[in-house]
C-alpha cells in the first residue's frame, strides 16, 4: 500500500552516501550510510535552509551506532556537575511573565503557554525563570517561534549537558539536535493503528542515564493539521493521588530503569542484546521547586528493588495506572506549526498520538538536556502541601507535620 501525498508538501534532498563518526571514538561503527532518497517536507526544509544547514551530504546526519554494552557505558560513565537554572532564578519569574503578551494555565494541573516571546531572544534571567516555571507547570509551549536548530541547541546547552544519542539521527554538523521524523523512523520501524511506534506510548526519555533527561525542548516546523497531539502527565499529581500510607511504602525505594536500545555483552555476544539498566528512586526530588514527584513509566521502568518479581509487578502496574488513567493530571495539547514545547522529563511522562497515521507528514527537532543524578529527599513536600491547595479535611503526609 502507497501513501498518497500531494506534491507542494514535499520538497526532496538527495541522499548520497553519509560521512558517519562515532560519538566516542572507541565505538564500533555499525551504522549503514543511507543512499536513498526521501521526502522532506517544505516547511522544513525552509526552516533548514534559513539556518544554513548544509543538506548536501543528505539529512539527517547518522552517527555510528554502537555495537557492545560497555561501550555505551562509557560515553556518560562518570558524575558530573548540574547546576539547576530554576534554583538560581528570581521566584516571582517577573522578568519573564512581564514580558510575555500573554501567559495561559492550560490546565490546573499542568501546562502553560506563553505568547508574545521568542525563545532566542530570552536574557539570562529569562531562561532562568522560564527553567523554574517549567519545573513549577512540567510543560511550557510557545507557538509562532522562530528558531533555528543552532539557537535551539544553545539554549539546551545553557541549562546544562546536551544529551548526543548514538542511535538517533542528528542535523548535520549540530550533534545535540535530534531530528523527529515519523516517516523516517517508518523505514526503519514500520507502524500501523494497531503498533504505533515507540513514542506512542507513556514514558520518559533517557531514564537509563547515570543522570537522566531535565528539560527537553521539541520544535515542530511541520505537523498534520488534524491529530498528532502530544500527552503529558503531572508526576506531582501522580504521587499526590497516592495515599499518605502508600507514599510510605515506596518513599525511599529504588527501581531498575532500562534503556530503548540494546547491544551486545562484549564478554558474550552470543547470550544476546541486554539493555543499558540503572538504579534510581521511584520518588525523586526536583531540586528548583523541592517537591517530590512520582518518577516512573511503563516503557523503561523495570522492576523495584528488593522485592520479588510478583510484588513488584503489582505496585508498579497499580502506579503506571495511576499516572496513565487519571485524566485531571493530563494535558493534551494540539499542535500548530513551528509551535515550541519545553517539558521537563523528572516530572512527567509524555506519549505522542499516532492517529494521523502517517498520512501527512511531520518534522521537527529536538534538544534534550540531561539534569541531575535523582535524589529523594523524606522530609520535601508535595506539590499541593507547598503551595496550600490541600483539600478542607484533607490530611498531609506525616513528614510535613
Amino acid at each position: 500500500m502507497y501513501k498518497r501525498f500531494h506534491k507542494s508538501e514535499f520538497s526532496f534532498v538527495k541522499m548520497p552516501a553519509l560521512t558517519i563518526a562515532p560519538i566516542d571514538e572507541s565505538i564500533l561503527d555499525i551504522a549503514q550510510p543511507r543512499k536513498d532518497t526521501l521526502g522532506l517536507p517544505a516547511p522544513a526544509r525552509a526552516r533548514l535552509e534559513k539556518a544554513g544547514i548544509d543538506l548536501s551530504q543528505g539529512y539527517p546526519y547518522r552517527p555510528a551506532r554502537p555495537l557492545y554494552l560497555d561501550d555505551v557505558y562509557k560515553i556518560r560513565g562518570k558524575e558530573w556537575k548540574y547546576e539547576e537554572a530554576g534554583a538560581r532564578a528570581d521566584k516571582s519569574k517577573r522578568s519573564l511573565l512581564s514580558a510575555a503578551t500573554k501567559v495561559t494555565d492550560l490546565t490546573v494541573n499542568i501546562g502553560t503557554e506563553i505568547e508574545g516571546l521568542q525563545l532566542k531572544d530570552l536574557t539570562d534571567q529569562q531562561k532562568d525563570e522560564l527553567a523554574l516555571l517549567i519545573a513549577e507547570r512540567s510543560v511550557v509551549f510557545f507557538r509562532n517561534q522562530d528558531i533555528s536548530p543552532q539557537q535551539q541547541l544553545a539554549l539546551g546547552k545553557y541549562y546544562g549537558q546536551v544529551e548526543v544519542h548514538p542511535q538517533v539521527a542528528q542535523v548535520p554538523g549540530h550533534l545535540g539536535v535530534t531530528v523527529i521524523w515519523p516517516d523516517l523512523a517508518a523505514t526503519e520501524r514500520p507502524a500501523n493503528f494497531r503498533n504505533p511506534g515507540g513514542a506512542s506510548r507513556w514514558h520518559s526519555d533517557l531514564v537509563h542515564e547515570l543522570q537522566p533527561a531535565g528539560i527537553t525542548h521539541l520544535h515542530n516546523d511541520t505537523v498534520p493539521p488534524i491529530g498528532g497531539d502530544t500527552l503529558w502527565a503531572s508526576g506531582y499529581s501522580a504521587y499526590e493521588k497516592l495515599s499518605p500510607d502508600f507514599r510510605k511504602i515506596i518513599d525511599g525505594k529504588y527501581a531498575v530503569y532500562r534503556s530503548a536500545h540494546a547491544y551486545l555483552d562484549r564478554n558474550d555476544p552470543e547470550e544476546g542484546p541486554k539493555h543499558i539498566e540503572r538504579v534510581h528512586p521511584l520518588v525523586r526530588v526536583h531540586p528548583a521547586t523541592g517537591w517530590k514527584s512520582l518518577w516512573v513509566n511503563r516503557t523503561f521502568t523495570v522492576r523495584i528493588v528488593g522485592l520479588d518479581r510478583a510484588e513488584s509487578d503489582v505496585i508498579l502496574n497499580y502506579l503506571f495506572d495511576v499516572y496513565e488513567k487519571n485524566v485531571d493530571i493530563q494535558l493534551r495539547f494540539k499542535w500548530t506549526p513551528n509551535t515550541s514545547a519545553l517539558w521537563d522529563n523528572r516530572i512527567t511522562i509524555h506519549n505522542a498520538s499516532w492517529d494521523y497515521a502517517a498520512k501527512h507528514p511531520r518534522h521537527g527537532t529536538r534538544v534534550t538536556t540531561l539534569g541531575e543524578k535523582p535524589f529523594f529527599d523524606p522530609s520535601a513536600p508535595t506539590r499541593r502541601q507547598a503551595l496550600g491547595l490541600l483539600d478542607e479535611g484533607e490530611l498531609p503526609d506525616d513528614n510535613s507535620a
